[in-house]
Order: C-alpha cells, then sequence, then structure tokens
C-alpha cells in the first residue's frame, strides 16, 4: 500500500532503492505516527470533517493500535511503504471508508515532520533524564573526593597539583552546559508543524493552535513553508545538543582509560567492568571507557551528517531527508546507553590517595613556592627565576601545602552552586506540560 499509489506499477529495483530503511527506522516513530492522528483527527471532527461517531470509533481504534506500537508489537507489512501507510491501512480495514478520511488536510510531509518532532520531544527527555542521573554521581563523588590530589596535566606534562574533587566536579559543570545545548533543541523542536501539509497549507479551514494544544507543543511553526524548512535544520540542532553531551562523556572516557593504566593508575574499574585477554591473563581493559569514546566520537559526527545532506538544498521537501533518519533516530539510544554506563562505571569506580607524595609529582608544587615568594614580598617575575634557578639546581625542597580558596578551586569547589545552576537549566523544560496533554490525548 502506497498513499500515493495511482496505479501505475512501479519497477521493483526503484521501489527497493527509494523505500531504503524507511520501513525500518519508521518503527522509532510508530506511537508518534498515531498521536499525530489521534490529534488531527480530534481537530476535523471540530471543523466538520468528522462525524462525532466516526471520531468516537477512530479513537478507539488508534487507541488499540497505540498499545501495540509502544509494545514494539506493530509491523509495517510487506508491501507497506511506511508507518503512516500502515496505520491508515489498520484503520481502513476496521473501518472502511472512515479510515481514509484522517488523510484530509495532511501530506506525509507534516505527518513525518510531526513524528520526528514527536520523537524528539520523548528522547530528549530520556537524555535529559539520563544526565541529571550522571551529574549527581559525579558531585557525589566529587565531594567524597575532594581532599584526595591528584597531578594536573598540560601538554600531558604534569603541571599544578588538581584533585578528584575537581576532576569529577568538571564533568559535571561541564554537563550543565550541555543541558543548555539540550534545552535549545527542545525550545527548537517544541513548535507543531502539523497543518503545513506538503509544505504550503491547505484549503481546509484547519485549527492548528488545537491540534499544537492537544499534543503539548509550546507554540507553532507559524509559517506553512518553514514548517516543511525546518526539517533537517530541527535535526541539525538537536544533534548539536546530543554531540554536545557526547563531547563532554568522550573527555571524560578517554581519562577514565588512562588514568585506569598502570602507567596512571589513578583509578580502578570494578572488576565486572573489565575485560580480558585471550593470550595475556594478566589483563583488565577497561573496553567500558574505550566503546564509550568511540560511539561518543561518532555522536559527535552527527551535525556534520545532517548538515552535508541538508546544506544548498531549496526551500520545500526533497526525499534526501530520508536518510537523515538512518543516522539519526538510532543516535539517541546509542547516547542513553553511555550515559548510564557511564554513570555505572563512575558509581563504582576506586580512587587511589596518596599519589602526590611520590618524589616524581614535586614540581607540580613550583607555582606554590613562587605564589608563597610574592606574598612575602618577591616581585612575581624575581619569584618565578628564583625557583627555575632551584629546580635546575636540583635543590628544590617543596611543601605539599595548599591553600586554594577562591571559586571553583581545590579548596572552594562550588558544587552547590553548580548544582543550583543545573537545576535553573532543567526547570526550563517543559516535561510536565508534554505529558499531561498526551495523556488527556490518549484517555478513552
Amino acid at each position: 500500500m502506497k498513499l500515493w499509489d495511482k496505479g501505475t506499477p512501479v519497477d521493483k529495483s526503484i521501489e527497493l532503492f527509494t523505500v531504503g530503511k524507511d520501513r525500518e527506522m519508521d518503527l522509532f516513530l510508530a506511537p508518534f505516527d498515531v498521536l499525530g492522528t489521534l490529534a488531527h483527527s480530534t481537530m476535523l471532527q471540530t471543523i466538520g470533517l468528522l462525524e462525532v461517531h466516526e471520531l468516537e470509533s477512530l479513537k478507539s481504534e488508534l487507541l488499540a493500535i497505540y498499545q501495540e506500537a509502544i509494545q514494539n508489537k506493530i509491523l509495517i507489512e510487506e508491501g507497506v511503504e511506511d508507518i503512516h501507510s500502515q496505520v491508515e491501512m489498520i484503520l481502513t480495514r476496521k473501518l472502511g471508508d472512515m479510515g481514509k478520511k484522517v488523510h484530509s488536510g495532511r501530506s506525509r510531509n507534516d505527518q513525518v515532520l510531526l513524528d520526528i518532532k514527536l520523537f524528539i520531544r520523548h528522547k530528549l527527555k530520556e537524555v535529559v533524564e539520563s544526565v541529571v542521573e550522571l551529574f549527581d554521581v559525579l558531585q557525589a563523588q566529587s565531594e567524597k573526593h575532594k581532599n584526595v590530589l591528584i597531578p594536573g596535566y598540560t601538554h600531558l606534562q604534569i603541571a599544578m597539583p588538581s584533585s578528584f574533587g575537581l576532576w569529577f566536579g568538571a564533568f559535571a559543570e561541564s554537563l550543565t552546559d550541555d543541558l543548555e545545548m539540550l534545552l535549545a533543541a527542545w525550545n527548537i523542536t517544541n513548535q507543531n508543524p502539523l497543518g503545513a501539509a506538503a509544505g504550503y497549507g491547505s484549503s481546509f479551514p484547519l485549527n492548528r493552535t488545537l491540534t499544537t494544544e492537544l499534543l503539548g507543543f509550546k507554540d507553532l511553526n507559524y509559517n506553512v513553508v518553514y514548517a516543511q524548512m525546518g526539517r533537517g535544520k530541527t535535526e541539525r540542532n538537536v544533534a548539536a545538543g546530543l554531540a554536545s553531551v557526547a563531547y563532554t562523556l568522550s573527555k571524560l572516557a578517554m581519562d577514565g582509560c588512562m588514568f585506569t593504566s598502570q602507567n596512571f593508575g589513578f583509578l580502578k574499574l570494578p572488576d565486572e567492568f573489565t575485560t580480558g585477554s585471550s593470550i595475556m591473563p594478566h589483563k583488565k581493559n577497561p573496553d567500558v571507557f574505550e566503546l564509550i569514546r568511540a560511539k561518543c566520537n561518532k555522536i559527535q559526527a552527527l551535525p556534520a551528517d545532517v548538515a552535508m545532506i541538508t546544506t544548498n538544498l531549496p526551500t520545500g521537501y526533497f526525499r534526501d531527508m530520508q536518510v537523515i533518519k538512518e543516522f539519526f533516530l538510532p543516535a539517541f539510544d546509542e547516547l542513553i546507553a553511555c550515559l548510564q554506563l557511564t554513570t555505572l562505571a563512575l558509581k563504582g569506580v576506586k580512587v587511589k590517595d596518596g599519589l602526590l607524595d611520590d618524589a616524581k609529582y614535586d614540581f607540580l608544587f613550583s607555582v606554590e613556592e613562587v605564589n608563597n615568594l610574592v606574598l612575602q614580598g618577591v616581585p612575581f617575575r624575581d619569584a618565578y627565576k628564583q625557583v627555575g634557578a632551584q629546580i635546575e639546581a636540583g635543590a628544590f625542597k617543596p611543601s605539599h601545602h595548599l591553600n586554594h580558596t577562591h571559586e571553583g578551586s581545590i579548596g572552594n569547589l562550588c558544587n552547590k552552586e553548580i548544582k543550583d545552576k543545573k537545576d535553573r537549566v532543567v526547570e526550563k523544560f517543559s516535561f510536565q506540560q508534554v505529558e499531561r496533554a498526551i495523556e488527556e490525548l490518549l484517555k478513552k
């Protein structure tokens, strides 16, 4: 079944090529296609294109299809082109001509625009929840180990003293900025494109404000041409948000790989988080961190992947957009899995105390010695030269006493302030408004 079929057969090879992986990808969108059809049908009844009894029958069947969709029981049958065709075909089988009416005032173009936005909204909520869970673990570990000193590096050379409090806390604050990126993605997504039809509106007196309210959108994509232009642009902006989270996770995973190696020995993963070698019996490999790093590096390429498909396309719909779904839709679950595994790993990780007692880290305290001389009245540049001369002569004897008090330093981590900043961002996501609207739409 094809919604556009006019009786002329299509060459089989052309059909296979143009459908591509769409039937597989559309399973991600199945519940959201039903939600969109519920809202659209409700609106059609208010403008006289459906009778009350027709809406009641359609809603009953759509709710049954929705249950199958959320349980992953819905299938796109052989010969059926996409999820839109499948849902309409099920309705037509059950209700006859009544099932054919749900497409009035709608195109597959605004159907897929809507489905993707509803999918993104749902998945962004899961991503944000997973980010917050990791944030909490990072902050807990930061507080727990705030007095455990570690080397800080520049150019991979020992530089200045750091701490596990700073290290864990740094990634927590990084996630706060990532949440800002996800919030921007949420706000761009949370606008209703339904009613744009093929990108030029409809002669039916559609009530787009009603479908906006029914689906819990914050606002409309008002201009129907721009609503269609948003396909690809929305994915690109959302991809940037996902890539921002992936950047944080990838850097954390890279540190994790280094810090768990014998040459560093700062961290130890639980044995159940490591793998072995087929010939080296001593190996305990940090495969979890390595795979998180690889998967997140792939996600960081997502905005560029979308851009390469959409850049320089003229106004209007083009089939090129279909390909975006193949790498965009699965990326959410991949990132969520990386977040959850990172959270689990960091809950069980062990840190090593007393690292800076090793003499090879003595030079970490050179800046402290310079600063102490400055506090005694020595000009900074002279103090710098004095300590440098001691180091060159092999006469440098550091004090391991630290007195860092300013905001965000070893002695003043500002974890509460960072949490407050995170909370302010999370409060701006209108998750509850969306949930209430969808719950109301799904009422029998």
